[in-house]
């Protein structure tokens, strides 16, 4: 049986996420949706029949091979989402090429480099807490601008090699990627920028190699000719680098928000009864940093309850509603750090195209949030839940700012907090 109904177009601008999601959700496990520039797709919004897809041998999620709109040109390159779809990296890349692509670059995220990552990270959430803790600082900070972005981002730079001066406009051009709303003459725009400032890392590194991730996948290059060519290597760096932070800063945002939505919750983790790792999870399911992804493709017909995805058509994997399913979870909507049941999030993926840098995500944050928490124990909220505006956008999920108080003295260097 075929879908019947028209598409939902999707609100470009994100403005409420999770209420879109339950109106996708009235049509069933999947939904026909128009994304920006009439394009339409098919969201998942099923965490039971996502998992299924995305373990799918049936969906790829190479447009060259297997989105026919694509292939014959009928999507523009300036199309708002076309950076999801024209790069040549592993993350739109199927089968034998995938496997090619991610085993190279996994030679740079082995559980070894991401440990070895530990005290680099504390030094940066130090420094930040510091920061933050200076006479000038006190009082009402936006902690997303402050905290939940410079430590991702000084991080993700770190590992690349990416020079500080090259910061600034590396953080405007990703938020350019991610802007779901943008026209074509500022996607053409963010397009240039983001290819003038990785091919000039790339040459500075080939220059000058050192120890940093960027310099490992050019002698992954170099060493391995015709396995990674350069439009594939400085793709590859563009996923790394700008999926690298964007999801961290989302997750630790969402975190220090829960937290202190619910202090009843931040009292169970600070009197052990609940972990760091505990609080992470939820917050992965309950807000997916990312929440919708694009794009994937039908390989051939699939059917789904009685819908058939035909061959050809492309899938928009709805993170975020699948972390609310309620036929998965109970009382979705509601955080609970004591939640048994919420290790199966999708926030990450999940089967061949599993993020990569899941490890390093969960590092970070279970590392500043109980820094962030035992250096300003008195820390709240500086304005009512209602006045936190998203970030704008239907993939990236976070707050466009994070207004807190940092009330009273912050206990020196972290430690056991007192009230």
């Amino acid at each position: 049986m075929e879908h019947s109904s028209c598409p939902h177009v999707l609100d470009p601008a994100g403005d409420d996420i999770h209420a879109e999601a339950r109106r996708l959700r009235d049509h069933g496990p999947v939904a026909r949706v128009e994304l920006p520039g009439g394009v339409v797709a098919w969201s998942v919004t099923s965490h039971r029949r996502l998992r299924e897809l995305l373990a799918d041998n049936r969906v790829s999620k190479d447009p060259r091979q297997h989105w026919p709109s694509w292939i014959n040109g009928d999507v523009p390159e300036n199309w708002a989402l076309a950076s999801w779809v024209a790069v040549r990296n592993m993350f739109t890349a199927h089968g034998r090429e995938h496997r090619r692509l991610r085993s190279l670059v996994s030679t740079a995220f082995t559980p070894r480099r991401i440990a070895a990552m530990r005290p680099y990270v504390e030094a940066v959430t130090t420094e930040l807490l510091d920061e933050l803790a200076a006479p000038s600082a006190r009082g009402g900070v936006d902690l997303r601008e402050r905290f939940a972005y410079p430590l991702p981002i000084s991080v993700i730079c770190h590992l690349f090699g990416v020079p500080d001066e090259a910061r600034p406009g590396l953080r405007r051009i990703v938020d350019g990627v991610f802007d779901t709303s943008a026209t074509p003459e500022q996607v053409q725009a963010t397009q240039h920028e983001l290819y003038s400032l990785l091919n000039e890392l790339v040459a500075t590194k080939r220059a000058d190699p050192g120890d940093d991730l960027t310099s490992v996948l050019l002698r992954a290059r170099d060493e391995n000719e015709g396995k990674l060519d350069e439009r594939e290597l400085v793709d590859t760096l563009i996923l790394l680098i700008g999926a690298g932070y964007e999801t961290t800063v989302n997750l630790l945002d969402h975190a220090i928000t829960a937290m202190l939505r619910h202090p009843e919750q931040l009292a169970l983790v600070r009197d052990g009864s609940v972990s760091w790792e505990q609080v992470v999870t939820e917050t992965l399911r309950w807000q997916a940093p990312l929440a919708n992804v694009p794009l994937r493709y039908a390989i051939e017909d699939i059917e789904i309850d009685g819908v058939v995805i035909r061959a050809g058509e492309p899938i928009l994997a709805s993170y975020a509603a699948a972390g609310r399913d309620p036929e998965r979870y109970e009382r979705p909507d509601e955080f609970d750090v004591t939640r048994p049941d919420n290790g199966d999030h999708l926030a990450f993926g999940h089967g061949a195209h599993y993020c990569l840098g899941a490890p390093l995500a969960r590092l970070e944050a279970e590392i500043a949030l109980p820094a962030l928490f035992d250096r300003f124990p008195g820390m709240r909220l500086a304005v009512p839940d209602s006045e936190l505006r998203p970030a704008g956008g239907f993939i990236a999920n976070g707050h466009a700012s994070l207004p807190v108080m940092l009330d009273g003295l912050p206990n020196p260097r972290g430690g056991s907090a007192t009230r």
